[in-house]
Protein backbone atom coordinates (compact mmCIF):
# COMPACT_ATOMS: atom_id res chain seq x y z
CA UNK A 1 0.00 0.00 0.00
CA UNK A 2 1.42 3.24 -1.05
CA UNK A 3 1.92 5.90 1.76
CA UNK A 4 1.17 8.75 -0.50
CA UNK A 5 -1.78 7.10 -1.41
CA UNK A 6 -2.55 6.30 2.40
CA UNK A 7 -1.80 10.34 3.52
CA UNK A 8 -4.26 11.32 0.33
CA UNK A 9 -7.21 9.43 1.34
CA UNK A 10 -6.81 10.26 4.58
CA UNK A 11 -7.42 14.17 3.46
CA UNK A 12 -10.93 12.90 2.57
CA UNK A 13 -11.90 10.55 4.99
CA UNK A 14 -9.98 11.72 7.78
CA UNK A 15 -11.62 8.95 10.41
CA UNK A 16 -9.14 6.40 10.37
CA UNK A 17 -11.21 3.43 11.14
CA UNK A 18 -14.29 4.33 8.55
CA UNK A 19 -11.24 4.61 5.81
CA UNK A 20 -9.50 0.92 7.16
CA UNK A 21 -12.90 -0.41 7.28
CA UNK A 22 -13.65 1.15 3.64
CA UNK A 23 -10.40 0.72 2.01
CA UNK A 24 -11.23 -3.60 3.55
CA UNK A 25 -14.60 -3.40 2.25
CA UNK A 26 -13.45 -2.41 -1.62
CA UNK A 27 -10.36 -4.95 -1.48
CA UNK A 28 -12.65 -7.79 -0.65
CA UNK A 29 -14.77 -6.37 -3.47
CA UNK A 30 -11.79 -6.33 -6.17
CA UNK A 31 -10.50 -9.48 -4.56
CA UNK A 32 -14.13 -10.76 -5.96
CA UNK A 33 -13.83 -9.95 -9.48
CA UNK A 34 -15.55 -6.19 -9.65
CA UNK A 35 -13.81 -3.86 -12.00
CA UNK A 36 -12.13 -0.63 -10.64
CA UNK A 37 -13.57 2.27 -10.87
CA UNK A 38 -10.35 4.15 -11.75
CA UNK A 39 -7.08 4.03 -14.29
CA UNK A 40 -4.99 1.63 -12.63
CA UNK A 41 -1.26 1.89 -12.81
CA UNK A 42 1.35 -1.38 -13.35
CA UNK A 43 2.16 -2.68 -9.59
CA UNK A 44 -1.43 -1.18 -8.28
CA UNK A 45 -2.61 -3.37 -5.47
CA UNK A 46 -5.79 -3.56 -4.41
CA UNK A 47 -5.26 -1.37 -1.34
CA UNK A 48 -3.74 1.41 -3.51
CA UNK A 49 -6.73 0.76 -5.91
CA UNK A 50 -9.37 1.67 -3.42
CA UNK A 51 -7.30 4.58 -2.08
CA UNK A 52 -7.40 6.26 -5.64
CA UNK A 53 -11.04 5.78 -5.79
CA UNK A 54 -11.61 7.36 -2.38
CA UNK A 55 -9.16 10.10 -3.32
CA UNK A 56 -10.83 10.66 -6.17
CA UNK A 57 -14.73 10.72 -4.49
CA UNK A 58 -16.05 7.58 -6.60
CA UNK A 59 -15.93 5.45 -3.72
CA UNK A 60 -17.48 6.94 0.09
CA UNK A 61 -18.76 5.75 2.72
CA UNK A 62 -22.32 4.36 3.29
CA UNK A 63 -24.50 5.63 6.54
CA UNK A 64 -23.53 2.30 7.93
CA UNK A 65 -19.54 2.67 7.75
CA UNK A 66 -20.24 6.40 9.52
CA UNK A 67 -21.80 5.03 12.67
CA UNK A 68 -20.18 4.59 15.87
CA UNK A 69 -20.96 0.85 16.48
CA UNK A 70 -20.98 0.24 12.69
CA UNK A 71 -24.74 -0.52 12.63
Amino acid sequence: MSSNLLEEASKVIPNTAVLINLVSKRVRQLSNGQRPLVEIGPRMSNADIALQEIIEHKLVPEAADLSPNGA
